[in-house]
């Protein structure tokens, strides 16, 4: 009889798990999901999680918010997550800026990137090298071989202290042994309008920044920072091309949840994002603004980051790169 009260009383717990348990993996999502975008609209992260969040809704049947949350070099929108429910209902749209760069110049943040649960990468958008109309140089190698002969003379734009377009070119000046002035602004938008306005003599930024510039002729496309060519970026020498294999950067996104997220609810968000990033149309929305779709798994993006962190890690020391 005892055995059987215990028999009981441990089915009847169980059940009662069961119950608490259930609505987690057989309902989620019953209702919309945040995706946290770390900076502002308009910006090449927002436009790649806008596309990404109707697609997203499809494949969960729930819609998808996009939530702006700019400011401090995306460490607000990564600590709104940080601090969110791990429910699955708040999900980040996360930088190289927000999992990388932020922990190697920041004296302090109020998160830990690594303990953000990786759903997966999404895509990249890699970045082009381009001066101003007048810098009487046409290649990549000119470039080079004018700062060597002027060292200092040159100065490049970027988003400010820290942003990927300062890295891209920190990378360039490392690459290549030479010297350059940064002059940084608020915004990658002010940096360009710089080199427009003939203010700086060049800037690195993501392919639907640069583009459509080089094409209306204001500005001169010296190499993208991919060893792959884009359909976006025609006739612009890839950096292996232009003659430094090493230039490489793209403005990359990967999907993360918070940590403590269900196992289950992360398995139901990753298979909603490889989806997303198996469909035909995506690709080609993506592929049309000049940025490539990764694929999905968890287990490459530890691999991939794994390796910028040592490359960022290596340039932000070089270039002493440091935000009190």
């Amino acid at each position: 009889m005892t055995s059987i009260r215990k028999w009981a009383a441990s089915a009847c717990s169980a059940a009662m798990l069961a119950a608490v348990a259930a609505p987690v993996s057989a309902a989620y999502p019953d209702t919309a999901v945040r995706l946290i975008v770390p900076f502002g609209a308009g910006g090449i992260t927002d436009i790649i999680a806008r596309h990404l969040g109707k697609s997203l809704a499809s494949a969960l049947g729930q819609s998808v918010v996009i939530e702006n949350k700019a400011g401090a070099g995306g460490t607000i929108g990564a600590m709104a997550v940080y601090n969110a429910a791990p429910d699955g209902y708040t999900i980040f749209m996360g930088t190289v800026g927000t999992q990388v760069v932020n922990p190697l110049i920041m004296k302090s943040i109020n998160y830990d990137p690594d303990k953000l649960v990786p759903l997966g990468m999404v895509s990249g958008s890699p970045y082009v090298l381009a001066t101003r109309k007048g810098l009487e140089v046409n290649t990549l190698q000119e470039l080079v071989d004018y700062a060597k002969a002027n060292p200092g003379k040159l100065n490049f734009g970027s988003a400010g202290v820290g942003s990927s377009p300062q890295l891209g070119v920190e990378l360039l000046k490392y690459t290549s042994k030479i010297d350059m002035v940064h002059v940084p602004f608020k915004s990658g938008g002010e940096a360009v309008n710089a080199v427009l306005g003939d203010q700086v003599d060049l800037v690195m930024d993501a392919i639907p920044v640069i583009i459509p510039h080089v094409k209306a002729g204001k500005l001169k496309a010296l190499a993208l920072a991919s060893d792959q060519p884009s359909q976006a970026a025609p006739g612009v020498p890839t950096s292996a091309e232009a003659g430094n294999a090493e230039l490489k950067i793209s403005s990359w996104n990967a999907l993360f949840a918070p940590a403590g997220t269900p196992q289950e609810v992360v398995d139901t968000l990753n298979a909603a994002l490889r989806k997303t990033l198996s469909s035909a149309e995506f690709k080609q929305t993506l592929e049309a603004q000049g940025s490539q779709p990764y694929t999905g798994t968890m287990a490459e993006y530890q691999e991939f980051i794994t390796a910028e962190k040592n490359k960022w890690n290596t340039i932000v020391k070089e270039a002493d790169i440091k935000i009190p």
